[in-house]
């Protein structure tokens, strides 16, 4: 059997390259013991978004999954979106556009908002 190569279609994939704004939070995500002083159901939270980011093409994956709970932030913080982690604790993103690969996500912290 021959294989037609005029129907094999190529596909670009695109990545996410993530910063952090702390050394801690990148630690975090990669040490098994290192907590930074957060509760373990956080840190294993975070650990799960930080794998759901890394798995996606784009931030529009963010939107669809609504388990997320991905929204942008108002006022002086329009600039950054946020994720849940749990009911107290969510995750502060900036999504900065340019990256030719696709998408620079900025990690900024996690945040109690109660």
């Amino acid at each position: 059997m021959l294989l037609d190569i005029s129907k094999i279609i190529l596909y670009t994939i695109k990545t996410m390259e993530i910063v952090f704004d702390d050394d801690d939070l990148d630690r975090l995500e990669t040490d098994p013991k290192f907590t930074a002083g957060r509760p373990p159901p956080v840190v294993k939270a975070y650990r799960k978004r930080m794998q759901a980011i890394r798995a996606a093409p784009d931030e529009r994956d963010f939107y669809k999954l609504k388990s997320l709970r991905f929204e942008k932030l108002k006022g002086k913080r329009r600039h950054q979106h946020s994720m849940r982690l749990n009911d107290q604790y969510r995750l502060v993103l900036e999504l900065m556009k340019g990256n030719p690969q696709g998408t620079l996500i900025k990690v900024v912290g996690i945040e109690d908002y109660h």
